[in-house]
């Protein structure tokens, strides 16, 4: 298995801490594609993948319909993604990826966690050199054979297919694939998955760390006081780090 398997197994262990907080995600990328595509699903790629991954949370179609409504408000302020790097204790380098409509209190709020938790944040490049960026696409496992699959696939820009075992905590969770891509290929590999009629039960991108730092239980607990007050901020939607998991 390759990394972005290794990747996954550690990363699934960290669930999104509350169900609220991936509503407000998702409410959050509603916008940001309705925005830039229009609120129609079978036009907008985009809004179809956001859709999805609604769906995989267990987001009520209610919430879904009235975030869509509310982003054609010309008055609804638009989300950017904005990308923080940095260095928490020990040397690890960190990644926060957020979304938000006031970068000046975004900014503000991730300089501060990093100067209470003994982090510095740094310059755009400082440390986004040491992770890759990829997409990822969830399909149910069915019948598919994975070598068959990765074969098909491999056009669309597909790199890595593994088995993604049900989440025992949520019973409405399947055996599924996950199939990893580099970053620009999100789109070829969407488009690919859909022609070949495959349903898409989840997507997002994620940022791989290409060398990690193993630490003691002490000095991990210095970085997980940085993460965690992160974590809290909701214009935060996900923290990288170099930190080897357990």
């Amino acid at each position: 298995m390759g990394r972005a398997f290794e990747f996954r197994k550690a990363r699934k262990m960290k669930r999104w801490s509350a169900m609220s907080k991936a509503f407000t995600r998702i409410g959050k990328d509603i916008v940001i594609a309705v925005k830039e595509g229009g609120p129609d699903p079978d036009a907008n790629a985009r809004l179809r993948a956001v859709i999805q991954n609604a769906k995989s949370v267990n987001m009520p179609k209610a919430n879904v319909e009235r975030a869509i409504k509310r982003a054609t408000d010309k008055n609804t302020a638009n989300y950017e993604t904005v990308l923080f790097e940095g260095y928490a204790p020990h040397g690890i380098a960190v990644l926060v990826e957020t979304s938000t409509d006031n970068n000046n209190r975004t900014v503000a709020n991730v300089r501060s966690y990093f100067n209470k938790c003994d982090g510095s944040l740094g310059t755009s490049g400082s440390v986004e050199f040491m992770f890759d960026h990829k997409c990822h696409f969830r399909i149910p496992a069915g019948d598919h054979d994975l070598e068959e699959l990765e074969l098909e696939l491999i056009d669309f820009g597909a790199e890595e297919l593994f088995l993604d075992e049900r989440d025992e905590e949520d019973d409405n969770s399947v055996d599924g694939i996950m199939i990893y891509a580099e970053f620009q290929n999100y789109g070829a590999l969407q488009k690919g998955l859909e022609e070949m009629g495959i349903e898409i039960l989840s997507s997002d991108f994620e940022y791989i760390p290409t060398v990690q730092k193993e630490l003691n239980e002490e000095q991990r607990e210095d970085v997980e006081k940085l993460i965690e007050k992160l974590d809290e901020d909701d214009d935060v939607n996900n923290v990288y780090t170099t930190m080897k998991d357990d």
